[in-house]
C-alpha cells in the first residue's frame, strides 16, 4: 500500500503519455509553438508499463491516461491493453479533448478502457474556435457520440470563462444530461502559461448560473474525488471542481507520471523527481524507492486559495491537469 507523508492512501496514478496537443486552449497553452518532443526523450509504453506494474502491485487501482492530448500518441490502445491485461477490474480511464476520438473509441474500449472525460467548454462552433484556436467542435461532438455508441462511460468537463462561455453553463449541462453524461465544472486554475487577462468563474458563481434554471441541493464529495457534487430538482447530478477551497486537498489520493519519467506529487507544485534513468536501466527497485520518496514529500495542500492571486508555473499540458 502506498501512503504519503500525511497518512493519505495513494491509489490513483495519472499518466501523461505526451505533452503535445492539437489544441491551443486559452486557459492552458495558447502561445506554445507546435512542437515535437524527440522520441528518445520519452519513455516507451513498455518502459512506462514496467513502472505502472509496480504501482498497481503496491495498491494503485485507478489509472487515468492524460496528456497533452493522449490520442496523439500512436498505439495508445496497446498501452491500455498492457495495463488491463496485468490486472483486470482496474478503474482505467482517459482524459481527451475528443478531436481524434471518433476513429479510436472502439479500439480503446476493446483494449480495456472503461471511461473517458471529454472537454466541452461550449456548444458554439465560433466560441470553441476562439478557446482552442482551431475549428474543433464538430469533430469533438462526433467523438463523444461514438464513445457512447461503443459503450464507454463519458463525463464532460467544462471550464467557464467570463465573457467567453459563461452564458452556456446550463446549455452544456443539458447537452450532457440528455446523453446520460455527468458534467463537472472546473474552476479556471490560474497559471502563467494561460492567456493574459483570462478570468474564470468561482464555484459560487457557477452555481448561481445553474440556480437560474434549477433548484439544487448539495450531495458532497464521493470518496477522494476532487468534485463537490450537487443534484438538481429533477435528479441530475453534476459536480464543481474548486481547487481554491480549503478542503480540496484533504483526501488527495493522486500522483502523476509524465511521459519523460517525472513523478509529480501535486498538480500545483513544480517539484518532481525523475524515474527515467532507473527505468531505462531496468532498475525498478530504484524507481520504487524514488516513488516512496516522492510520496513522503507530497505536500499536504496546494497554494491556491480564494484570497490568493498567485499563479502556478506548472505547465498543465505536461501533467494533464
Amino acid at each position: 500500500m502506498l501512503i504519503d507523508g500525511h497518512g493519505r492512501r495513494v491509489n490513483y496514478l495519472r499518466i501523461s503519455v505526451t505533452e503535445r496537443c492539437n489544441f491551443r486552449c486559452q486557459y492552458c497553452m495558447p502561445e506554445k509553438p507546435f512542437s515535437w518532443v524527440p522520441r528518445e526523450n520519452l519513455l516507451s509504453f513498455e518502459e512506462l508499463f514496467s513502472f505502472v506494474k509496480v504501482a498497481i502491485d503496491e495498491g494503485v487501482d485507478k489509472i487515468r491516461i492524460t496528456g497533452g492530448e493522449p490520442l496523439l500518441r500512436e498505439g495508445l490502445d496497446s498501452f491500455v491493453r498492457m495495463i488491463n491485461d496485468h490486472k483486470e477490474g482496474l478503474d482505467l480511464a482517459l482524459t481527451t479533448n475528443g478531436y481524434l476520438l471518433e476513429d479510436v473509441a472502439g479500439r480503446l474500449r476493446d483494449a480495456g478502457l472503461k471511461r473517458i472525460n471529454v472537454s466541452i467548454d461550449t456548444l458554439k462552433a465560433d466560441v470553441a474556435a476562439k478557446i482552442a484556436q482551431k475549428d474543433v467542435l464538430e469533430r469533438v461532438l462526433a467523438g463523444v457520440e461514438k464513445a457512447l455508441e461503443v459503450g464507454l462511460k463519458v463525463k464532460v468537463n467544462m471550464v467557464p470563462l467570463k465573457g467567453i462561455n459563461d452564458d452556456e453553463i446550463v446549455d452544456v449541462m443539458e447537452y450532457a444530461k440528455a446523453r446520460g453524461m455527468r458534467i463537472r465544472y472546473i474552476e479556471y486554475m490560474e497559471n502563467v502559461h494561460a492567456a493574459a487577462g483570462l478570468k474564470g468563474l468561482s464555484g459560487k458563481e457557477i452555481l448561481a448560473r445553474v440556480k437560474e434554471r434549477y433548484t439544487i441541493r448539495k450531495i458532497g464529495r464521493e470518496g477522494s474525488s476532487p468534485a463537490f457534487n450537487y443534484v438538481t430538482d429533477d435528479g441530475y447530478t453534476f459536480g464543481v471542481i474548486d481547487p481554491h477551497k480549503h478542503d480540496f486537498c484533504e483526501s488527495c489520493n493522486r500522483i502523476r507520471l509524465t511521459a519523460e519519467g517525472h513523478l509529480i506529487p501535486c498538480l500545483y507544485f513544480d517539484e518532481a523527481m525523475s524515474i527515467r534513468d532507473a527505468v531505462k536501466a531496468g532498475d525498478i527497485g530504484r524507481a520504487t524507492e524514488i516513488l516512496r520518496e516522492v510520496l513522503r514529500n507530497k505536500p499536504e495542500k496546494n497554494r491556491w486559495s480564494e484570497e490568493s492571486d498567485e499563479h502556478s508555473a506548472r505547465a498543465f499540458y505536461e501533467t494533464g491537469g
